[in-house]
């Protein structure tokens, strides 16, 4: 590999590797910060989890090109992150709605079915509970 490829590469590194870091900090730091849960949830799942892939990604990178051996072990690890993040604010948010509100207490959804985490499964709501969609 050329001198000039290499010092590219490791720019990329470097600039993935410095975005990686603020992104964890911004996270951390709104995390802190942050007065509510519901708030304080975008923090750790949306820059975060954009700053630790991007250190992963830099690390991917690096030892692919510079060192030439692949690193699948990183991979999973930046799959299994992006995957995880979202389902586990979702069970956050939800553990907190049910935890802290009432289903009247709740703006409307402009929607049949309401919030879904408070609505009856179909099979069982009585006539009476079919919120006006007519049927």
């Amino acid at each position: 590999m050329t001198a000039i490829m290499t010092l590219l590469v490791e720019l990329v590194v470097a600039l993935l590797i410095v975005a990686g870091g603020f992104f964890v900090f911004v996270g951390s730091f709104g995390l802190i910060k942050l007065p509510d849960i519901m708030q304080r949830l975008h923090a750790p799942t949306k820059a975060t989890t954009l700053g630790v892939g991007s250190v992963l990604i830099a690390s991917m990178l690096y030892f692919f090109v510079i060192e030439g051996d692949p690193a699948i072990h990183e991979l999973v690890v930046t799959l299994f992150l992006f995957l995880t993040a979202p389902i586990t604010a979702n069970f956050v948010a939800k553990a907190h709605l049910h935890r802290h509100e009432q289903p009247n207490t709740l703006p409307a959804t402009d929607r049949e079915a309401g919030w879904a985490t408070f609505d009856p499964p179909p099979d069982q709501r009585t006539a009476g509970e079919e919120r006006d969609s007519g049927g």
